[in-house]
């Protein structure tokens, strides 16, 4: 493992970027996204998807300097049509459409279709936090990987939800999960650092349990199981989450299912993931005098008050981790096993860019 510092990390994603032939404002938009998913301590869905969106790039699957355009627009909904560009442009367009709705009719709510893999869900809720909003967003995404409940094939994917609200004192509250047990990207980490993984996060071709990350890796379809992992442990309800997400993110704005078109199940060139982006201003609702970051303030410190049952590990709240991740990474560099720069390396073999990890 070694740590790499945070300008050394924004400089090395740039320089990618531009040599793709990335505009550069689309450059500082994707680098930030991904830098921030990694200071947080995403480490699955930051510099790690690199070499995927690298794999897209090569195979035209992404158009990298595609502006997002807006096909309906009625008060506070908008539709975009992000013309297969980088999911991080357009994810950052969609939820600033949804936050300068929310400011004039106290709710926004965006549906991109047409777009790629945005990386972390946390990243756009957390820009609305950031402004004194409530932020939500679910997406699709471009594989197969998740298994329904009672199931043995994957039949849609992690199907992400994230939700923010802004503190007055503290940072106030951030949820970032999959609909799954986990996320692909953990079984990456996983292979990179060549453990095996816990029982209940994927299933083998014959609905059983799978411990070995290249393995549940191998398949073009993954068996990841829904949240929960079994039904006995409530899979069914991580189940049903995703598909509230595939209806917000997909089926709205008439985006592919994991990647795919249905009923056919037929795949083209580009993956048409959707995003769905909501913005709610608080000072819309309570009475005139209510302080609504104030009061978010006394529900979490009513919780981290909770008699813990290890007093060695208190209790948190959503978003917690996150922040404390952040500020250590932030001040001492971002940490990344040795096959991770390997691949960053050979991405910028394959893309003609500067590789500078090594300094």
């Amino acid at each position: 493992m070694k740590t790499i510092a945070v300008e050394t990390l924004r400089a090395q994603l740039n320089k990618v970027f531009l040599a793709w032939g990335m505009r550069k404002d689309y450059c500082e938009t994707c680098t930030e996204c991904m830098l921030e998913s990694d200071l947080m301590g995403i480490d699955s869905h930051g510099i790690g998807m690199l070499p995927i969106y690298e794999e897209c790039r090569l195979n035209g699957a992404i158009s990298i300097n595609a502006e997002p355009v807006v096909i309906r627009d009625k008060c506070a909904t908008t539709q975009i049509d992000a013309e297969h560009g980088m999911g991080h442009v357009n994810a950052t367009v969609g939820m600033h459409i949804a936050m300068t709705k929310a400011r004039e009719f106290g709710v926004g709510a965006v549906n991109v279709r047409r777009s790629n893999h945005y990386g972390a869900a946390g990243v756009y809720s957390n820009m609305a936090r950031q402004e004194g909003l409530i932020g939500f967003t679910v997406t699709g995404t471009r594989q197969l990987s998740v298994v329904p409940t009672f199931g043995k094939e994957a039949r849609f994917s992690t199907n992400p939800i994230a939700f923010a609200a802004p503190g007055k004192e503290g940072n106030g509250f951030s949820l970032d999960m999959a609909t799954s047990t986990v996320a692909v990207g953990k079984l990456r980490i996983a292979e990179r650092a060549n453990k095996s993984m816990p029982e209940g996060w994927v299933l083998d071709e014959y609905g059983n349990p799978e411990s070995d990350p290249t393995k549940a890796l191998a398949p073009a379809k993954r068996r990841l199981t829904p949240l929960g992992g079994t039904r006995d442990l409530g899979s069914h309800k991580g189940y049903g989450l995703a598909m509230m997400v595939e209806i917000l993110a997909s089926i709205l704005g008439g985006s592919s299912v994991a990647g795919q078109n249905l009923p056919s199940e037929e795949r083209g060139q580009y993956f048409n993931v959707g995003h769905f982006f909501l913005a709610i201003d608080p000072d819309a609702f309570g009475e005139d005098d209510h302080d609504f970051e104030g009061y978010l303030d006394i529900l979490n410190d009513y919780l981290r008050n909770t008699l813990p049952a290890d007093p060695s590990q208190p209790v948190l709240v959503p978003g917690d981790p996150e922040w404390k991740t952040y500020s250590e990474r932030s001040e001492n560099g971002i940490p990344m096993t040795k096959k991770l720069i390997e691949e960053v390396r050979n991405v910028c073999i394959s893309a003609n860019s500067e590789f500078i990890l090594t300094e």
